[in-house]
């Protein structure tokens, strides 16, 4: 495997479920060597099957160990791992990582140098501090749902797990911000973050609307919230998206569409005048975008700078010939699967070829050599397995 950013360091993955892997995936596809603690006995794993779609895709590019961290002995030889260790990811509960003293105040006591991220459902502290939190929850308490959806139809979730993704993805970026900083300070950092954060932080132009104007954001469908004309509309075979809602592609799109009576409409001379009247618009771009099928209207309104689109499912996304010209899976090689298909690091940089060199691991599968890196003894190795602590 070729020389990677993140070659040489060393991470220690606590992390279950969906928003810490997604974390550890970006470090580990860029070339750290992430080191996968796990409980024994658990062989499936956390989140479906070990070999399953959905743990093949998240936890690529992993080694790993099973060791019991409540027992003396598992700790111990975890608190091994740690003082070589770069960066700990977990999005355990608040409490579990005090009662299982694997906290950053005593972890960075062994190691000062170690960067410890976390990931919870509502933050570290506070009056929702101690709960749980899984997406669903932080979506509809972060607002998201609220705003998802077609007005009158009630709160809608996202069909994606998006505050586990997006929590995932800056702690991800804290990791590397907190690195950055240790090359200067000699030093790690505990970072952290919260699927509530990731989900309010997300409202973005929603949010601001409430903050600085006063304005609750509504449902809106798949209309854009503020620009008209910019949602789905209908063509002669299937539903296109079509952003045209600046003044001077309102213009270029009525004479596209060959409407440029359109332009002599009062009511739809300004942005604010045609999403005040964006019923009876989107009407009658309706009437016009069913006369023709979805390709027609893309080529024609491509070439006229419109931005538009179809609307594909996800065989259809892996069949477009931007989505493989991009590459976007990559081959996965797997003792158990043959070859395996997973989604692929959207980050690109150039002259650097990342993949999938390692698949899931096994339950324990890294444990010897883990553990005689972490300057144990065969016989220090065979006692610990004894006693339990170390799965196989």
């Amino acid at each position: 495997m070729e020389t990677l950013p993140l070659s040489g360091l060393k991470v220690l993955d606590l992390t279950l479920a969906r928003a810490g892997p997604t974390c550890v995936r970006h470090l580990a596809d860029w070339g750290a060597d992430i080191i996968r603690v796990e409980p024994p006995g658990n062989a499936d794993g956390f989140g479906g099957a070990r070999d399953g779609f959905d743990s093949t895709n998240l936890h690529r590019n992993k080694r790993g160990i099973a060791l019991d961290l409540k027992s003396p002995a598992g700790h111990a030889a975890f608190l091994r791992l740690v003082a070589s260790a770069d960066v700990l990811v977990e999005n355990m509960r608040v409490q579990v990582k005090h009662r299982l003293k694997i906290d950053p105040q005593t972890l960075t006591e062994i190691n000062p140098r170690l960067v410890y991220a976390s990931i919870s459902g509502f933050g570290q502290t506070g009056p929702y501090g101690n709960r749980g939190g899984v997406d669903q929850i932080a979506q509809g308490l972060g607002g998201l749902m609220s705003i998802t959806g077609e007005p009158g139809r009630g709160p809608m979730r996202v069909g994606i797990p998006i505050d586990d993704l997006t929590a995932g993805n800056l702690l991800a970026l804290g990791v590397m911000m907190a690195l950055f900083e240790r090359t200067k300070t000699g030093r790690g950092r505990w970072v952290h973050t919260s699927l509530l954060e990731a989900q309010v932080f997300m409202l973005d132009f929603q949010a601001t609307r409430w903050l600085m104007d006063g304005e609750v954001a509504g449902q809106a469908g798949n209309d854009h919230p503020v620009n008209t004309p910019m949602g789905v509309f209908p063509s002669a075979d299937k539903p296109i998206n079509i952003a045209a809602s600046s003044p001077k592609l309102w213009e270029v799109f009525a004479r596209a569409a060959g409407r440029e009576d359109w332009l002599a409409k009062p009511e739809w001379a300004t942005p604010n005048g045609r999403t005040q009247d964006r019923a009876a618009l989107n009407a009658a771009i309706s009437e016009e975008t069913k006369k023709h099928p979805s390709e027609w209207w893309i080529d024609r309104l491509e070439q006229a700078g419109i931005p538009c689109g179809p609307i594909n499912n996800i065989q259809e996304v892996f069949e477009d010939p931007q989505v493989r010209h991009l590459g976007m899976s990559w081959p996965v090689p797997h003792a158990r699967l043959g070859t395996a298909q997973v989604v692929r690091t959207p980050l690109n940089i150039e002259g650097l070829k990342p993949g999938v060199h390692r698949p899931v691991p096994a339950l324990g599968e890294h444990a010897d050599e883990i553990l005689t890196e972490a300057g144990m003894s065969p016989a220090d190795i065979a006692s610990l397995r004894a006693s339990g602590a170390l799965g196989n």
